[in-house]
């Protein structure tokens, strides 16, 4: 299942990108930048990743389009579509299947509707200004993928002839990528979508285990019919030079699950000693420094990282992010927002949606209505729109870190762009009340973002006061 996967990279890119790296968390201005050519309605973009079966009753692209205009109003700029292909039949997982073992590249879920309803949804979330990426596996198809049956030279077989799964996925079978054939086929079903249903680009399942040579192709292609969008469900550097706007920033989202644990916390094995010395095997906000720099470090200027705490990954393998982060969710909502990056929302997020869903047959949908959580995304979407600070990529504010007196548990920071335009966050990560110092104040008026009032810092006033989970966003 995608649960050993992401099991397996995290625990391999974090030991990997740890080793010999910088506490001091600083933006570098001296790397090269990514050959992708960042639009600029992304720079304050948000992506809500939709679970089309599991959103509405009725569990159709039809039901799903009436959200739609709530779904601008608070602030989403990116429609990812999980997958919307016919689901194999052959070693089906459950009532209905994964999403992921696809049948047929260019049909759509009979269960979902038909490709008219598709072109239908696509439409309106144009006419609303968002945009639509569908969620692409290029990686292994379904047992019964319409291929497999006119080409099963296309796919890989062990030793003696048979097919092979990757990992424990036993309901897809793996393309082999040294026949042209197979590169050619699947470049040509991503056009389909992009030419045909005129959608805004791919979400790249497990996009590492593809030949980024293919990628590289394929994004060529893409961009002669329009600009397209990729992400990439990956945390390497080298698919952003010339194939994906985004990757997946994993690694972040293992540390704020860490700190979240507190004093439960297994040992961060995964992560260099060197760094964590052995006395301190529990993760704590100084060990968002640690990867802010390395990734600085080793990614191309204006890359981009899609900073989130759940998705459908999270959510139906690991816990809710209630569940993993308790009542420190919301603080480490706000970090995935001021951080460099996109912020992601995975579907019920935006309510407060406090369950895992069933992933392999209908589950009941989330309670749409509005509520405390959903005010607190449409702030969030706000201040991400309305603050260039925070914006992606290059275009954003500096990266300034402030130090206290108890740097385990209060993260401080600001995205600075110039004297009038900075984004000031305080986070105490910890279910304690904090009293602690700046040692190196910012010195100067704001407003907090949340609350409206006044707050300055000047000499004779660095001291800080912070209940459990507290976040201050402070603006000037």
């Amino acid at each position: 299942m995608k649960k050993l996967f992401v099991t397996l990279l995290s625990t391999t890119i974090l030991g990997s990108l740890f080793i010999g790296c910088s506490t001091k968390a600083s933006t570098q201005d001296n790397r090269d930048c990514t050959n992708i050519v960042q639009p600029d309605w992304s720079r304050n973009a948000v992506i809500y990743e939709v679970n089309i079966r599991q959103f509405t009753e009725e569990g159709t692209f039809k039901a799903f389009q009436s959200h739609l205009p709530r779904l601008k109003e608070l602030g989403v700029d990116i429609l990812w579509l999980m997958p919307v292909h016919p689901v194999s039949e052959v070693n089906r997982k459950g009532e209905l299947g994964s999403y992921y073992a696809v049948q047929d590249y260019k049909a759509v879920n009979p269960e979902f509707g038909t490709l008219e309803d598709f072109k239908s949804l696509v439409d309106e979330a144009h006419q609303l200004g968002m945009k639509v990426i569908l969620d692409w596996v290029a990686n292994h198809t379904g047992c019964d993928n319409v291929w497999l049956q006119s080409h099963p030279e296309w796919y890989k077989r062990d030793s003696i002839g048979n097919f092979i799964a990757p990992y424990d996925w036993t309901d897809v079978y793996e393309l082999d990528y040294t026949k042209n054939e197979v590169r050619e086929a699947m470049a040509d079903a991503l056009e389909f979508w992009v030419k045909d249903y005129n959608i805004d680009g791919y979400r790249c399942d497990v996009a590492f285990l593809v030949p980024l040579d293919f990628w590289e192709m394929a994004r060529k292609r893409l961009d002669a019919i329009k600009p397209v969008f990729m992400l990439a469900e990956a945390e390497k550097p080298e698919l952003t030079v010339n194939a994906f706007n985004m990757v997946y920033n994993w690694p972040l989202k293992d540390v704020m699950n860490q700190i979240a644990k507190g004093k439960n916390a297994e040992k961060a094995n995964y992560i260099h000693e060197s760094l964590l010395s052995n006395a301190s095997p529990i993760k704590n906000a100084q060990d968002i420094d640690t990867l802010v720099a390395l990734q600085d470090s080793v990614f191309p200027c204006d890359a981009y990282q899609m900073n989130f705490i759940t998705n459908h990954d999270e959510n139906s393998w690991d816990g809710t992010e209630h569940e993993r982060m308790g009542k420190g969710a919301n603080t480490f909502a706000v970090l995935t927002y001021t951080l460099n990056g996109m912020p992601l929302i995975y579907t019920g997020q935006e309510v407060g949606f406090d369950r895992r869903f069933e992933f392999f047959k209908k589950d009941t949908p989330p309670n749409w209505q509005d509520n405390e959580t959903v005010l607190f995304y449409k702030k969030l979407n706000q201040l991400k729109k309305s603050q260039p600070a925070l914006n992606a990529g290059k275009s954003g504010g500096k990266f300034i870190k402030y130090r206290t007196s108890d740097d385990t548990s209060i993260y401080a920071f600001s995205r600075k762009l110039d004297e009038k335009n900075e984004v000031l966050v305080i986070l105490n990560l910890t279910p304690e009340d904090k009293v602690c110092k700046f040692t190196n104040a910012p010195i100067g008026n704001y407003t907090n973002y949340f609350t409206g009032k006044k707050e300055s810092f000047d000499s004779k006033n660095v001291e800080l006061s912070l209940k459990a989970w507290e976040y201050k966003v402070l603006t000037k």
